[in-house]
């Protein structure tokens, strides 16, 4: 059974379930990294602004962001975010927009004197995803990375969703090497 309407809160999900989308979709992975702690005036403005953006998108039903969480590590050094949208399209109009908060951060951020400052890193990866080139599984869990998206149905691990290679096509799902019970 196939749902888009699940609950979004922290309650488990007591089942085997995978997340499913129909379309293509994109992950995006942006943090800072802090290089020198005493230079404040570096990096606590954008520390302090990358969550506003997050907000800044997350108010827009129309931005194409479809889910963002914060991360922090390795160590206390590293925070960012990864970040689920509906094209890279959007993510590169928003990064884009003068009249959000993203553009003037980027830019003053390469003005300012950062380029010869290493107190603070950036960094960003993009990923492009088709619909039939992920797989994902929770157990026991609340909705969770994509499964916690916008347009995202959650639907049972089971049948050829059992395995990794299964929820990707490449078996029937009979290939797992525990032996698990098929959910009721």
């Amino acid at each position: 059974m196939m749902t888009d309407d699940h609950d979004r809160t922290d309650e488990p999900i007591e089942r085997k379930i995978a997340a499913e989308r129909t379309e293509p979709f994109v992950v995006f992975h942006i943090g800072l990294r802090i290089n020198a702690f005493w230079k404040l005036h570096r990096w606590l403005p954008i520390f302090l602004i990358a969550p506003r953006m997050v907000r800044e998108r997350r108010s827009d039903p129309e931005s194409g962001l479809l889910g963002s969480r914060t991360v922090v590590g390795p160590g206390i050094r590293n925070v960012g975010f990864i970040q689920y949208w509906d094209s890279f399209e959007a993510l590169r109009e928003y990064a884009r927009d003068s009249d959000r908060l993203h553009f003037p951060t980027w830019q003053e951020y390469y003005e300012d004197g950062t380029k010869e400052d290493a107190a603070v890193g950036i960094w960003h990866e993009t990923y492009v995803v088709d619909p039939d080139e992920y797989e994902t599984v929770y157990n026991n869990m609340p909705p969770h990375g994509l499964a916690a998206c916008d347009g995202t149905a959650i639907v049972p691990a089971s049948a050829q969703r059992t395995t990794a290679a299964g929820r990707l096509g490449r078996t029937d799902g009979t290939d797992s090497p525990l032996r698990t019970p098929e959910p009721e």
